[in-house]
């Protein structure tokens, strides 16, 4: 086989390009993101239209369906639309076609909200415009809380000074926190006063916005002196709009404190969180994009202390849940198991062949398909998750054949006497053509993973991924790197080879390797004779077997009819706690 050829002929090409693949891994592997799933890259953008006061009813038809009419003939690749209106906001999720893209949407979004917003009703705002995907969930929450500060001022430093002092965390998006009031200035009207001095609620909005004002002035040159002119009438106290005039009437002047107050209020609050029975807020950190959630989380946590330090002490926070702990154990999971699987393949190789030097080969070979195939995945843009892992972990036990045939067909040749750099060649003659085609159909076994669309596709198109990468990779180990070690290591092993005259072997691996050869084909001769004598007497091992399969039944009946029975009388016990639980009260 020509490629066995090159390896032999050129041996340190294939030796320094598998210390390049285990050098460069390292580096793959801290840049590549780690979740515990992989991207669920959905193409969806939600459009939330806000507008205080107007209902559920009169938001869908005025509002929400003047958007959806212009959005079908304004965004190319549009899937399907859903849309629900509540009392004062509505949500439109725009659900674009798999491949579409999502910034062109997201533009186009845009432009056709700045549009149809001539045809709002007055003061409407734009809509906000959010990209998300299924991987948006929530990987770390804080607490917040104080016995001191009031629920406004809780909400107000978490929102404005913790949240954004996390922000800067690179692949962190946080979201405004739940509980607490949003602070707002309040000015609450006295009805019976307007009406008692003819005025409208109108004048009293017209009043504060003639003077809240801060205007352009420029400057004046006073002698030699240039000074800015502010021109600001914005009030420094809540008090001073207490004192701002409305009106005068007959020379009276009426001020805002005889028809209303202002006050350091908040907007009706819509949710509530307690910690330990403490008013509190709670900060939700989801992932933003491709980003690692261990990484994310990492850095938040490093970033915490930073931030809370510019905080008044009276602000406590405690973390609430961090995904982060899931994803470390779901990977150190995968990983121990593999590894486990990985060392059991070595040992049964190492008992049936005895020679630690072809144990070695093929332990080897093992981690270097699996890095080749992360480092293929890397290069295609996958990430480390459950389910690459998985698929790596359900190919350990695969990677060991085309190994393992290569030495062992390699081995069979030595015995008879090949010299051994016309061994390997020879051996892998034989094995290339029904190694391949092994190999090839343990990959089309894949293939219909890759058909898959949607949710299922995104979750496990990645295991195939790495099942398939891992193949192709052992593959070409075992015609490369497979035969150049066996050419260098079994060389040494042929001049150290000794045998004993009765052609046992004298090494303490080669006695136990004999040993277990010996008890192990004693185990087949013994299956040999068992098969025989069933053979023999058919009927008295098809009666044994049946009465076998009898008593199993019956066993499992009788323990089925223990297991009921306990629970009939696990129910009746418990129902008759809870009557005479009631009688009691």
């Amino acid at each position: 086989m020509w490629i066995v050829l090159l390896a032999l002929r050129r041996p340190y090409t294939f030796v320094v390009a598998a210390l390049l693949l285990v050098l460069l891994t390292p580096l793959i592997l801290l840049r590549t993101p780690t979740d515990i799933f992989p991207a669920i890259n959905i193409p969806v953008i939600s459009i939330i239209w806000q507008y205080t006061g107007l209902d559920a009813k009169q938001f869908e038809q005025r509002i929400t369906y003047t958007h959806e009419r212009i959005l079908g003939v304004t965004v190319n690749n549009i899937q399907h639309i859903e849309s629900t209106s509540y009392n004062g906001i509505s949500v439109v999720k725009v659900f674009l076609q798999p491949g579409a893209s999502v910034d062109s949407a997201v533009a186009q979004i845009t432009a056709s909200a700045q549009t149809v917003l001539r045809l709002m009703p007055p003061g409407m705002q734009p809509p906000l415009i959010i990209q998300y995907n299924a991987a948006s969930v929530p990987i770390l929450q804080y607490a917040f809380s104080s016995s001191k500060m009031s629920e406004q001022e809780l909400f107000d430093m978490t929102a404005n000074q913790v949240r954004v002092g996390l922000s800067t965390v690179r692949g962190a998006m946080i979201p405004w926190p739940y509980g607490g009031k949003v602070r707002v200035i309040s000015v609450d009207l006295n009805l019976a006063a307007l009406k008692a001095k003819n005025l409208l609620a109108q004048d009293v909005v017209n009043a504060i916005n003639a003077q809240n004002l801060i205007l352009p002035s420029g400057t004046t040159k006073i002698g030699a002196t240039e000074y800015s002119v502010a021109v600001d009438s914005n009030p420094r106290l809540i008090d001073d709009l207490n004192h701002l005039p409305i009106k005068v009437v007959n020379g009276a002047t009426i001020y805002l404190s005889d028809v209303a107050q202002a006050h350091d209020g908040y907007n009706p609050q819509q949710n509530a969180v307690r910690h330990d029975g403490v008013k509190g807020a709670l900060l939700t950190i989801m992932k933003a994009g491709s980003a690692s959630t261990l990484d994310v989380v990492k850095n938040v946590k490093a970033a915490l202390p930073g931030v809370m330090a510019t905080v008044t002490p009276d602000l406590h926070v405690n973390e609430f849940a961090d995904q982060s702990l899931f994803v470390r154990a779901a990977v150190d999971g995968v990983l121990r198991e593999g590894a486990i699987a990985a060392a059991l393949t070595a040992l049964m190789i190492l008992l049936f062949l005895g020679s630690w030097r072809s144990t070695f080969i093929i332990a080897l070979s093992i981690p270097l398909s699996v890095l080749g195939s992360i480092s293929t995945m890397c290069a295609l843009g996958e990430t480390i998750n459950l389910m690459t892992l998985g698929g790596l972990a359900l190919a350990v036990g695969i990677l060991v054949d085309d190994a393992t045939v290569e030495i062992e067909n390699n081995h069979r040749h030595m015995e008879l006497g090949t010299p051994l750099r016309q061994a390997i060649l020879d051996g892998a003659a034989e094995v290339a053509s029904p190694a391949f085609v092994s190999t090839l159909s343990i990959c089309i076994v894949f293939v219909p993973i890759f058909l898959l669309s949607g949710v299922g596709g995104f979750l496990f198109s990645p295991l195939a991924m790495s099942v398939v990468f891992a193949m192709l990779a052992s593959y070409f180990l075992s015609r490369t790197l497979v035969p150049t070690m066996f050419l260098y290591l079994m060389a040494g092993e042929e001049r150290t080879k000794a045998a004993a005259s009765d052609g046992t072997r004298t090494s303490l691996l080669g006695r136990l390797a004999d040993r277990f050869e010996a008890g192990f084909h004693a185990l087949t001769d013994a299956y040999a004779g068992a098969l025989d004598w069933i053979l023999a007497h058919r009927a008295i091992a098809l009666t044994g077997f049946l009465g076998f399969a009898a008593a199993s039944l019956l066993t499992l009946l009788a323990v089925v009819t223990l297991i009921a029975k306990k629970l009939v009388e696990w129910k009746t016990e418990k129902q008759i706690a809870a009557s005479e639980s009631q009688e009691y009260v």
